[in-house]
Parts: C-alpha cells; structure tokens; sequence
C-alpha cells in the first residue's frame, strides 16, 4: 500500500515548541519518519526529545534527489514528512509536484505545524529593521534619527489621507491596494522610530513597548467595553475618553495637550471642542453679514476665519475636511482649465 508525503511548514513567528495538534499526532505515529534539510530546525530539539525519528538531508543534496527519495520511500509504504524551512522549502515542493504529476499514486499533502496568529507579520517588519539599523545594514537607515524622520512620518500621513480622499478603498481594486500600501509606510515609520529608540544609551524603549502602551491605553479609556461603565452612544464615548485621559495627564486645563504644529482650521476647532467639553465660556466671532468689508487686515481675516470654524461646529462638520474636499475641488477645476487652454493653442 503506497504512504503519504506530508510537507508540515513552521511559522517562524511563532515559538517552535508549539506544534499544532494535527501535525503532531501525524509525527507521533509509528511509521512516519520524519525529514529536513535544516540540521539546525528550530523545532528538532522537541521532537528529538520525543524519541521521533529525524532524517536530515545533507546540504549538498538537490531538491530533485531528495524529491525522489521521498517519493521511493512513499511507495514502499511509509508515512514520509518533510519539515520544510523557513524559506518553505519551495524548490523540494516543486520537485515533488512535478514528479508525483506522471501517474503516481503517493498523495502529496500539506500539513501546517503551526498558525500565525493576527498581526504575526509584524515580527517580520520588526527583523527586517533590525537588520537595516544593525552593522553591515543600510548606511542611510543607519544615520537616521528621530528628528530626521519627522517629515517623513508626515509627508507618509498626508499621502494616506489623500489615498482615503481619492476614494476606492472600500472595494477591491486600486484603490484599496493603495490604501495598503500606504498605511504600511505609515506602519515603517512607527517601526523605524521604535528601532531608534531602542538604541538609547540610557532609557530604550521597543516595539513591543510602544505597543503594550496603546494597548493599555486602549483598555483604560474603553472602561465601557472592558468594565463596568456605560456609554449608549459615540458622544458618550468622547466624553468618558476625555474625562479619563485628562485624569491620566494630570491636566489642569482643557488646552493642555493640543498640538499647536497642526494645521489651524483643525487646531482651532479641537480648541472649541475643549472648551465646550470643559464647559468654558470663550467668545467666539459670529459670522458677519458682509464678511469681506469687516475682513479688512489679517486680524480681521483670523476672526472671519474663527467665526468660519465655530458656523462648521454648529452644523456637526469638520472644517479642515471641508476646506480639503473645497481645495481639491478647485485643483480639478485648474486642471480642466489647462486641459481645455492647451487644446484650444493645439487647435
């Protein structure tokens, strides 16, 4: 009767003494016989201490060679498992594939050993800056520091919202690759910062930190959803999360905490949400009439421009997505523009 071949991948994010279920009852059976071609597989020391048979392939032998050694042991009845690599083991695979293709009966199946689990890939990214930071890396990923990269983390940040402005990202398509793409150069900035920081002479601090925190923080400020508190509705939210947050500050006033680098119409509609929030009387410009004969100087200008942010809080919309969505009007309108000036110069 004809065995199996069972190719049984190892997540490498994953520790090696955690083998699914599936595949280790497949190891522990009595005539499998289990294969590499990685002498220094991390998962080999476990199964050596489980008395499984281990074969290890010299490095010098080809895919082709070790795909028809498999294959002659499989016709003689054996269970043969191969654990493949970290890389897969692709060239063996497509070795085997092409040969069990010409009328073979040993069935070629593929076992997992062990499962990502979500966000695993991280660890990915997480080794690849390491190498890049790391001696014999990349001189330019090496000189970078934190101040460096400022513009970066937000030329990537805009290019993101643009990609979200542009539309598509809820279907498949460009659109949502896009979207991909970009919010990955954004999660290379979060990773490349935490590496820096990570090489502090006196206060390090890494990834797994820097997630740890917004995690806790996550918790803390959602006691609606991992304790006891209750919030019906969005604004109940907003509320509890600025109530706990100014606690965990310490702050003493509501403007504490607002950056003041980001764009004005947004700076000065998070400033009236705070006041608002804190319930402080401010006075706030009204919408004139006539805007442009009040509007005369540039204090005149940021008052009309005020009352323009504080008319938007009124109707529930966001000015500076409103401004955005009016600049990228008028963007289109310039190229229309260009694009029927230069036909009729062509015509």
């Amino acid at each position: 009767m004809a065995g199996r071949i069972v190719l049984v991948p190892f997540s490498p994010r994953v520790a090696p003494g955690l083998v699914s279920a599936a595949a280790w009852r497949l190891m522990a059976e009595p005539n499998a016989v289990i294969h590499t071609g990685s002498p220094d597989h991390p998962v080999l020391p476990y199964l050596d201490d489980a008395d499984v048979q281990i074969v290890v392939f010299e490095a010098e032998a080809g895919a082709y060679e070790i795909a028809r050694d498999l294959i002659s042991q499989a016709e003689a009845g054996t269970v043969v498992v191969w654990i493949a690599a970290p890389d897969g083991d692709e060239a063996l695979a497509q070795a085997l594939g092409g040969q069990l293709a010409h009328g073979s009966d040993i069935e070629l199946e593929l076992l997992p050993g062990s499962y990502d689990l979500p966000g695993a890939k991280v660890l990915d990214l997480v080794a690849v800056m390491d190498r890049l930071r790391s001696p014999g890396g990349c001189p330019w990923d090496g000189e970078q520091t934190h101040q460096s990269l400022v513009k970066y983390l937000l030329e990537e940040a805009y290019e993101t919202v643009e990609t979200i402005e542009d539309g598509g990202c809820e279907e498949p398509g460009p659109g949502r690759d896009a979207l991909r793409e970009e919010l990955g150069d954004v999660l290379l900035q979060v990773a490349f910062h935490s590496r820096i920081a990570q090489e502090h002479p006196t206060d390090p601090f890494t990834i797994d930190e820097v997630a740890e925190g917004i995690a806790k923080k996550l918790i803390g400020r959602h006691p609606h959803v991992f304790a006891g508190a209750t919030a019906d509705t969005a604004a109940d939210v907003e509320a509890n999360w600025d109530k706990i947050k100014a606690a965990e500050k310490g702050r003493t006033s509501a403007v504490e905490g607002v950056p003041l680098a980001q764009p004005a119409l947004s700076l000065a509609d998070k400033l009236l949400k705070r006041a608002r929030n804190a319930q402080v009387a401010v006075e706030v410009p009204e919408l004139p009439e006539e805007p442009a004969a009040q509007a005369k100087d540039a204090a005149g200008i940021g008052q009309l421009l005020l009352a323009v942010v504080t008319h938007a809080r009124s109707l529930g919309v966001d000015p500076e997505e409103a401004l955005r969505v009016a600049a990228r009007n008028l963007r289109d309108q310039i190229v229309a523009s260009e694009t029927s000036r230069d036909a009729r110069v062509a015509g």
